[in-house]
Protein backbone atom coordinates (compact mmCIF):
# COMPACT_ATOMS: atom_id res chain seq x y z
CA UNK A 1 0.00 0.00 0.00
CA UNK A 2 1.23 3.48 -0.87
CA UNK A 3 0.58 6.20 1.69
CA UNK A 4 0.85 9.91 0.87
CA UNK A 5 1.47 12.24 3.81
CA UNK A 6 0.26 15.84 3.41
CA UNK A 7 1.84 18.33 5.79
CA UNK A 8 0.13 21.30 7.36
CA UNK A 9 0.11 25.00 6.59
CA UNK A 10 3.51 26.76 6.95
CA UNK A 11 5.14 23.37 7.44
CA UNK A 12 7.01 21.00 5.18
CA UNK A 13 8.16 17.44 4.42
CA UNK A 14 10.69 17.60 7.25
CA UNK A 15 8.17 18.26 10.00
CA UNK A 16 8.20 16.14 13.14
CA UNK A 17 4.91 14.45 12.24
CA UNK A 18 6.01 13.78 8.66
CA UNK A 19 9.24 12.18 9.86
CA UNK A 20 7.51 10.15 12.56
CA UNK A 21 4.89 8.62 10.28
CA UNK A 22 7.38 8.11 7.46
CA UNK A 23 9.57 6.06 9.82
CA UNK A 24 6.66 4.00 11.13
CA UNK A 25 5.30 3.33 7.65
CA UNK A 26 8.72 2.40 6.29
CA UNK A 27 9.20 -0.04 9.18
CA UNK A 28 5.85 -1.60 8.22
CA UNK A 29 7.01 -2.02 4.61
CA UNK A 30 4.76 0.63 3.09
CA UNK A 31 5.66 2.96 0.25
CA UNK A 32 5.51 6.54 1.51
CA UNK A 33 5.46 9.86 -0.34
CA UNK A 34 5.77 13.23 1.43
CA UNK A 35 5.53 16.03 -1.14
CA UNK A 36 6.40 19.68 -0.56
CA UNK A 37 2.94 21.17 -1.00
CA UNK A 38 4.33 24.67 -1.58
CA UNK A 39 6.88 23.56 -4.19
CA UNK A 40 9.28 25.97 -2.49
CA UNK A 41 7.03 28.96 -3.27
CA UNK A 42 5.21 29.68 -0.02
CA UNK A 43 4.35 33.29 -0.92
CA UNK A 44 2.15 32.16 -3.81
CA UNK A 45 0.60 29.23 -1.97
CA UNK A 46 -3.04 28.40 -2.77
CA UNK A 47 -5.33 25.43 -2.20
CA UNK A 48 -5.63 24.95 -5.96
CA UNK A 49 -1.85 24.83 -6.41
CA UNK A 50 -1.44 22.39 -3.51
CA UNK A 51 -4.07 20.11 -5.01
CA UNK A 52 -1.99 19.84 -8.17
CA UNK A 53 0.94 18.67 -6.02
CA UNK A 54 -1.28 16.05 -4.38
CA UNK A 55 -2.39 14.91 -7.84
CA UNK A 56 1.21 14.28 -8.87
CA UNK A 57 2.14 12.59 -5.59
CA UNK A 58 -0.80 10.18 -5.73
CA UNK A 59 -0.29 9.10 -9.32
CA UNK A 60 -2.59 6.49 -10.82
CA UNK A 61 -2.42 3.75 -8.17
CA UNK A 62 -4.84 3.59 -5.26
CA UNK A 63 -3.38 5.17 -2.11
CA UNK A 64 -4.19 5.96 1.49
CA UNK A 65 -3.94 9.61 2.50
CA UNK A 66 -2.60 10.88 5.82
CA UNK A 67 -2.97 14.63 6.30
CA UNK A 68 -2.33 17.14 9.07
CA UNK A 69 -4.34 20.36 9.55
CA UNK A 70 -4.55 22.01 6.11
CA UNK A 71 -3.04 18.81 4.74
CA UNK A 72 -6.00 17.00 6.28
CA UNK A 73 -8.36 19.30 4.43
CA UNK A 74 -6.46 18.70 1.18
CA UNK A 75 -6.66 14.94 1.73
CA UNK A 76 -10.42 15.15 2.25
CA UNK A 77 -10.92 17.39 -0.80
CA UNK A 78 -8.80 15.16 -3.03
CA UNK A 79 -10.58 12.01 -1.82
CA UNK A 80 -13.96 13.59 -2.57
CA UNK A 81 -12.88 14.25 -6.15
CA UNK A 82 -11.07 10.94 -6.68
CA UNK A 83 -13.06 8.14 -5.03
CA UNK A 84 -11.32 5.39 -7.03
CA UNK A 85 -7.78 6.59 -6.26
CA UNK A 86 -8.07 6.96 -2.48
CA UNK A 87 -8.88 3.92 -0.37
CA UNK A 88 -8.98 5.51 3.11
CA UNK A 89 -7.92 8.56 5.08
CA UNK A 90 -6.35 9.47 8.40
CA UNK A 91 -6.84 13.13 9.24
CA UNK A 92 -4.99 14.93 12.03
CA UNK A 93 -6.85 18.03 13.24
CA UNK A 94 -8.19 18.63 9.71
CA UNK A 95 -8.81 22.29 8.87
CA UNK A 96 -12.48 21.99 7.97
CA UNK A 97 -14.06 25.41 7.49
CA UNK A 98 -10.66 27.08 7.17
CA UNK A 99 -11.77 29.64 4.56
CA UNK A 100 -14.28 31.19 6.96
CA UNK A 101 -11.77 31.05 9.82
CA UNK A 102 -9.15 33.38 8.32
CA UNK A 103 -10.48 36.58 10.02
CA UNK A 104 -10.53 34.90 13.43
CA UNK A 105 -7.01 33.51 13.02
CA UNK A 106 -5.42 36.60 11.46
CA UNK A 107 -7.42 39.26 13.30
CA UNK A 108 -9.17 42.34 11.93
CA UNK A 109 -5.99 44.40 11.62
CA UNK A 110 -4.16 41.50 10.05
CA UNK A 111 -6.88 41.00 7.47
CA UNK A 112 -6.87 44.69 6.57
CA UNK A 113 -3.10 44.64 6.11
CA UNK A 114 -3.21 41.40 4.12
CA UNK A 115 -5.88 42.67 1.72
CA UNK A 116 -4.31 46.10 1.28
CA UNK A 117 -0.66 45.08 0.88
CA UNK A 118 -1.19 41.63 -0.61
CA UNK A 119 1.16 40.10 1.97
CA UNK A 120 0.66 38.50 5.38
CA UNK A 121 3.74 37.84 7.57
CA UNK A 122 3.48 34.34 9.08
CA UNK A 123 5.91 32.13 10.92
CA UNK A 124 6.93 29.23 8.70
CA UNK A 125 7.56 26.27 11.00
CA UNK A 126 9.29 24.28 8.30
CA UNK A 127 11.85 27.02 7.70
CA UNK A 128 11.95 28.48 11.20
CA UNK A 129 11.47 32.07 10.02
CA UNK A 130 8.89 34.67 9.06
CA UNK A 131 7.62 34.41 5.50
CA UNK A 132 5.15 36.54 3.53
CA UNK A 133 1.99 34.82 2.34
CA UNK A 134 0.31 36.33 -0.71
CA UNK A 135 -3.35 37.30 -0.73
CA UNK A 136 -4.02 34.68 -3.42
CA UNK A 137 -4.26 32.14 -0.60
CA UNK A 138 -7.22 33.94 0.93
CA UNK A 139 -8.93 34.63 -2.40
CA UNK A 140 -8.50 31.09 -3.69
CA UNK A 141 -9.71 29.52 -0.43
CA UNK A 142 -13.13 31.16 -0.87
CA UNK A 143 -13.79 28.87 -3.84
CA UNK A 144 -13.36 25.66 -1.85
CA UNK A 145 -16.00 23.84 0.17
CA UNK A 146 -15.96 23.90 3.96
CA UNK A 147 -16.43 20.15 4.41
CA UNK A 148 -15.44 17.91 1.48
CA UNK A 149 -17.98 15.17 0.82
CA UNK A 150 -15.80 12.08 0.55
CA UNK A 151 -17.25 8.59 1.00
CA UNK A 152 -14.15 6.61 1.98
CA UNK A 153 -13.58 5.35 5.51
CA UNK A 154 -11.67 7.83 7.65
CA UNK A 155 -10.14 8.11 11.10
CA UNK A 156 -9.90 11.63 12.50
CA UNK A 157 -7.64 12.51 15.43
CA UNK A 158 -8.20 15.86 17.08
CA UNK A 159 -6.86 17.44 20.27
CA UNK A 160 -9.48 18.63 22.72
CA UNK A 161 -7.25 21.62 23.54
CA UNK A 162 -6.80 22.69 19.93
CA UNK A 163 -6.87 26.51 19.77
CA UNK A 164 -6.20 26.70 16.01
CA UNK A 165 -8.91 24.40 14.64
CA UNK A 166 -11.36 23.72 17.49
CA UNK A 167 -12.29 20.09 18.00
CA UNK A 168 -15.91 21.11 17.36
CA UNK A 169 -15.08 21.24 13.64
CA UNK A 170 -14.33 17.51 13.60
CA UNK A 171 -17.23 16.73 15.91
CA UNK A 172 -19.58 18.45 13.49
CA UNK A 173 -18.08 16.58 10.55
CA UNK A 174 -18.46 13.08 12.03
CA UNK A 175 -22.00 13.89 13.17
CA UNK A 176 -22.99 14.18 9.52
CA UNK A 177 -20.58 11.66 7.93
CA UNK A 178 -21.03 8.08 9.07
CA UNK A 179 -17.90 7.00 7.18
CA UNK A 180 -15.67 8.97 9.57
CA UNK A 181 -14.72 8.13 13.14
CA UNK A 182 -13.36 10.76 15.53
CA UNK A 183 -10.80 9.89 18.20
CA UNK A 184 -10.32 12.81 20.58
CA UNK A 185 -6.87 13.22 22.10
CA UNK A 186 -5.71 14.99 25.25
CA UNK A 187 -3.52 17.32 23.21
CA UNK A 188 -3.43 20.56 21.22
CA UNK A 189 -3.33 21.32 17.49
CA UNK A 190 0.17 19.94 16.96
CA UNK A 191 -0.60 16.48 18.42
CA UNK A 192 3.14 15.83 18.62
CA UNK A 193 2.91 14.59 22.22
CA UNK A 194 0.49 11.79 21.30
CA UNK A 195 2.01 10.46 18.07
CA UNK A 196 2.60 6.91 19.41
CA UNK A 197 -1.04 6.69 20.49
CA UNK A 198 -2.20 7.91 17.11
CA UNK A 199 -0.03 5.36 15.30
CA UNK A 200 -1.31 2.59 17.56
CA UNK A 201 -4.85 3.46 16.50
CA UNK A 202 -4.27 4.10 12.80
CA UNK A 203 -1.33 1.98 11.62
CA UNK A 204 -3.31 -1.17 10.83
CA UNK A 205 -6.15 0.88 9.36
CA UNK A 206 -3.78 2.61 6.93
CA UNK A 207 -2.04 -0.53 5.75
CA UNK A 208 -4.87 -3.07 5.47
Amino acid sequence: MKVVYLHGFASGPGSRKARYFSERLAEAGAEIAVPDLARGDFENLTITAQMSVVEEAVGEAEVALLGSSMGGYLAAAFAARNPKRVSRLVLLAPAFGFAARWPAVVGEAGMERWLSTGKLPVFHYGEGRIRDLGVAMYEDSQDWESEPEFAQAALIFHGVNDAVVPVEASRHFVATHRNAKLIEMDSDHELTDVLPQIWENCGKFLLD
